[in-house]
């Protein structure tokens, strides 16, 4: 199955184009669902009320549901309140109603990634496309399961689970329920959780679109994007220029602005030459219903929009680390760990070793990653970016290293 991710800057109209490529994609025969978080916007694109309930059917093949992110924490709050009764007993809490519970900053990203690994779950559909937040949003919402598992693993380490058959026993002779059960439980549901939201966005078929508008600005914005999708291992599929005008206009202010916009996509396509820059078009109107969709998707050059066929990788066996480490030891006595960094530069690129794991930074973005086994028995000797790749060297340590002799 497919799955595309569809996010940009503010006001570039990603919503619009998630739309256009939902449809695009079932126009060529895929059974695809628009998910998207937004009450008001995708509605007045495509001209049909989407609910939190049960999927709207758009047009053949297309069906859009809406995620609500606070019917998802009412109904988390309220299992989890009932799981940790005796806990909460124990402390004298009183338990909160529905109708009191309204939503946490930071819920709607936890209500999308479930809802994704649902339907991404579902033998209903061929392409799952997925209406993001703005792009520096997306990074850190594609990151979260990662981090988030991370910090289960070193306030819950696994192998002290190890006594938990202990527990209702300590239990008994204490007279009072023991709440590190619970606790235990619910890290161990949530871990599962995560991880299976993780296989999904690491799935070979998963992939990010990137919208932009052709502005002066846009190719230093979509390059620092980039740097942080790649630094979490994401793969950038299209890059979409919205609202493009018409070129040899008579009209000296439009032709104005439109060799503005040419200049900036020269820049674009020079920026991602090894990724499809789409133009689409501006219509001199906000596009409303699916015969204006249809329209930003036709003329030459549809191979972006095309998510249904040579795109469409089988999910088994996961996608590949694109962090690949490099045996040079014959020659130079290093093992080299290879990065890919497209889009990121010298300048705010950050290195520091901490035990068994590396913390990686990229302008504002950070990732932290656990070293593989051979290299946590090496030191690291330096490390140099180039060409868009970070080569991180390493250099045994004879403490630790095995002996050639």
């Amino acid at each position: 199955m497919r799955t595309v991710l569809v996010t940009g800057s503010g006001g570039s109209g990603r919503s619009t184009l998630a739309a256009a490529t939902a449809l695009a994609a079932a126009r060529r025969g895929a059974r695809t669902l628009l998910l998207t978080t937004e009450s008001s916007a995708p509605q007045a694109v495509l001209g049909a009320r989407i609910t939190a309930d049960t999927p709207a059917g758009i047009a053949p093949g297309l069906q859009a549901r809406r995620i609500d992110p606070g019917d998802r924490f009412r109904q988390e709050f309220l299992s989890f309140q009932d799981r940790a009764g005796a806990a909460l007993d124990l402390l004298g809490a009183a338990p909160l109603d529905e109708d009191e519970l309204t939503e946490l900053p930071g819920s709607e990203a936890f209500a999308l990634l479930h809802a994704l690994r649902t339907e991404a779950a579902s033998d209903a559909w061929d392409a799952v496309v997925v209406d993001m937040p703005p792009a520096d949003e997306t990074i850190r919402l594609l990151a979260l399961p990662v981090q988030v598992r991370r910090y289960l693993r070193r306030l819950l380490p696994p192998e002290r689970q190890a006594a938990r058959a202990l527990r209702p026993v300590l239990a008994q002779l204490a007279g009072v329920p023991m709440p590190a059960q619970k606790l235990y439980e619910a890290a161990e549901r949530w871990e599962g959780e995560l991880a299976a939201v993780q296989r999904v966005i690491d799935a070979p078929g998963t992939t990010v679109r990137l919208v932009t508008d052709a502005g002066p600005v846009a190719a230093g914005t979509l390059r620092a994007v980039r740097a942080g999708l790649a630094l979490h291992g994401r793969r950038t599929d299209a890059v979409l220029v919205n609202r493009l005008l018409p070129t040899g206009s008579a009209d000296p202010v439009l032709a104005a602005l439109s060799g503005s916009q040419q200049a900036a996509l020269k820049v674009l396509r020079e920026e991602f030459p090894d990724v499809p820059v789409h133009e689409v078009p501006h219509l001199g109107r906000d596009p409303q219903g699916l015969d204006a969709l249809d329209a930003l998707t036709c003329g030459a050059g549809d191979e972006p929009w095309e998510i249904a066929g040579r795109a469409a990788e089988p999910d088994a066996g996961g996608a590949a680390d694109p962090w690949a480490v490099e045996d040079r030891l014959a020659a130079d006595g290093l093992l080299v760990w290879r990065v890919p960094l497209p889009g990121a530069a010298r300048e705010g690129l950050g290195l520091v070793r901490r035990g068994d794991e590396i913390v990686v930074t990229v302008g504002r973005y950070r990732r932290i990653r656990t070293l593989p086994s051979a290299l946590r028995r090496c030191t690291v000797s330096g490390a140099g970016l180039r060409d868009g790749v970070l080569d991180i060297r390493f250099a045994p340590d004879p403490a630790l290293w095995p002996r050639s002799d």
